[in-house]
């Protein structure tokens, strides 16, 4: 194994700014990707709510956790981190579907 020779203060700085523009790019894609989600998820509560179907699906979202955790794994993240991840974003289509629900039957009203 090569040992890599220390950095100077400069080189140190230009590396860092490059990580943290890489991060800054991920972090562009995890909104734009997340912003599509939600579009989709707006479609399915839209349907719900149609039909009267209740706002969260508890087999549905086990299915996606476990299939995320597995995921995570793979991925060599942290599966705790993943699922908690995961909860976070439900709990917030959740609250939508409620929303678009609750829009539809103050309509009807």
């Amino acid at each position: 194994m090569i040992k890599q020779q220390p950095l100077s203060p400069e080189k140190a700085k230009q590396e860092l700014l490059k990580l943290r523009q890489s991060i800054d790019n991920i972090d562009n894609a995890l909104i734009h990707i997340l912003a599509e989600r939600f579009c989709l998820t707006q479609k399915v509560g839209e349907l719900k709510a149609t039909y009267q179907l209740p706002p969260s699906d508890p087999q549905r979202e086990s299915e996606q956790i476990a299939r995320l955790r597995e995921m995570a794994k793979s991925a060599h993240l942290d599966p705790n981190f993943a699922e908690k991840f995961l909860h976070f974003i439900i709990t917030e289509v959740i609250q939508h579907h409620k929303a678009i629900a609750k829009q539809k039957i103050d309509k009807k009203n």
